[in-house]
C-alpha cells in the first residue's frame, strides 16, 4: 500500500500524509487523526525515518566502548547491533581508545543525536555521567552509579576459582596483571587478593596496563623479574601478550609458568597453548543492557531494574599446569 492510496482514501494530498508522519504539528488534529486511521486500516507503514520523526525519535542508539579493536568490545558491539536491528534501531559506534576525555566527547556528541546511549565500562566522572543521563536515556555496563541503570559482569567468584585452580596445581606465588582503572579491574583484583589471602598464597601485582596485546608483551618482561609461577591477567589480550613474551625468552607455558586470562574471547582458542581464562558473558551483557535502554526509550522506565549482575566462570584449557620449582627455571635463566 502506497502513500497515494492513503491520501486518496483520506481525501488529502500525498504531501499532507507525509507531513502527518514527519511534521504532525503542522497538520490539523482532525485531519491527522483521519490520515492515521486510514493508514492503520490499509496497513500502511511509513518510512522508518518518517515514523521516527513522528514519534519524536531518531531510530538510532549510540554505543561508546573503550577500544573498538578489543575482542571483548567487538563481541559486545556485535550483540548490541543484532538486538538493535531486530527492534528497528540503527547503531552508532565510537571507541575512546581508553581516554576518558575522548570518551566524554563522543558520548556528548552522540547524546544530542540518538534516542539512547549505551556506555561500556565508562571512565568518565560521576558528574559527567549524570549530566549525560539528563540529556538522553543512558545504560552502562561494568560501572556502578546511583541513578543510572547498569549491567555488571561480576568475575569476583570466578577469579577466585582461577586462583584455587592454580593452588591445586601447586602454585604458591602468583602475580596479577592489572588492567585500566574501573569496576572490572577492581572486581577481578579483589577476587584475586581475597583468594590468595584465604589460601596463603604469596601474591603480587603489576600494572595497571592497557587492555591490549602490546601491554602484555611489556608485562611479560616484568613477570620475568618475579619468582611467580602463575600469572592472572586482566584480560585475554594481555595474557596472550605475556605468553608470547615468555616464549621469546625461552620460558614455556605451562611447564615453567602458568597463565590465566579473562573474558574468553576468540584469542583464548587461537593461542598455543590454548588459554585458561575466566569467561565473561560479553554478548549477554550487551544484549541485556540494550534491552534496558530500549525500555527507557519507550518510556517503560518502571520495567528497568538494576543493577543486573551476570557471573563469570572459569574455563580450564592448556595454559595452566603443575608448578615446578620457580617455574622450572633457575633465577639466572629468568633474567
Amino acid at each position: 500500500m502506497s502513500i497515494r492510496d492513503v491520501a486518496a482514501q483520506a481525501g488529502v494530498s500525498p504531501a499532507t500524509v507525509s507531513r502527518v508522519f514527519t511534521r504532525p504539528d503542522t497538520v490539523a488534529a482532525d485531519t491527522r487523526r483521519r490520515v492515521i486511521a486510514v493508514a492503520d486500516e490499509l496497513n500502511y507503514t511509513p518510512h522508518p525515518v518518517a515514523r521516527s520523526l513522528a514519534q519524536g525519535r531518531t531510530g538510532t542508539i549510540g554505543i561508546v566502548v573503550p577500544d573498538i579493536a578489543n575482542s571483548f568490545s567487538a563481541v559486545t558491539i556485535k550483540a548490541v547491533q543484532k538486538e538493535a536491528r531486530r527492534d528497528g534501531f540503527t547503531l552508532f559506534v565510537a571507541g575512546s581508545d581508553e581516554f576518558a576525555l575522548d570518551e566524554e566527547r563522543w558520548a556528548r556528541a552522540m547524546a544530542a543525536q540518538v534516542d539512547g546511549l549505551l556506555l561500556v565500562s565508562p571512565q568518565m566522572s560521576d558528574d559527567t555521567l549524570l549530566a549525560l543521563a539528563g540529556m538522553t536515556p543512558v545504560v552502562m555496563t561494568n560501572r556502578l552509579l546511583d541513578g543510572i541503570p547498569a549491567v555488571l559482569t561480576d568475575a569476583y567468584e570466578a577469579t577466585g576459582h582461577a586462583v584455587e585452580h592454580l593452588y591445586a596445581l601447586g602454585h604458591r606465588e602468583l602475580v596479577y596483571l592489572a588492567g585500566p582503572d574501573g569496576y572490572s579491574n577492581e572486581v577481578r583484583l579483589r577476587g584475586f587478593r581475597d583468594a590468595c589471602g584465604r589460601l596463603g598464597i604469596a601474591a603480587s601485582e603489576l600494572g595497571p596496563f592497557s587492555a591490549r596485546f602490546s601491554a602484555g608483551l611489556r608485562a611479560g618482561d616484568l613477570v620475568l623479574a618475579t619468582s611467580a609461577t602463575g600469572v592472572v591477567a586482566y584480560n585475554d589480550e594481555v595474557a596472550v601478550g605475556v605468553i608470547n613474551r615468555l616464549a621469546d625468552r625461552g620460558i614455556r607455558v605451562p611447564q615453567d609458568v602458568s597463565v590465566v586470562g579473562h573474558d574468553d574471547t576468540q584469542l583464548a582458542e587461537m593461542v598455543m597453548p590454548r588459554l585458561t581464562t575466566v569467561r565473561i558473558p560479553a554478548a549477554a551483557a550487551g544484549a541485556a543492557a540494550l534491552g534496558m535502554l530500549l525500555d527507557m526509550v519507550a518510556g517503560r522506565d518502571g520495567a528497568v531494574h538494576g543493577p543486573l549482575r551476570l557471573p563469570g566462570e572459569l574455563v580450564v584449557r592448556a595454559s595452566t599446569g603443575p608448578a615446578g620449582p620457580v617455574g622450572g627455571k633457575d633465577e639466572d635463566d629468568r633474567s
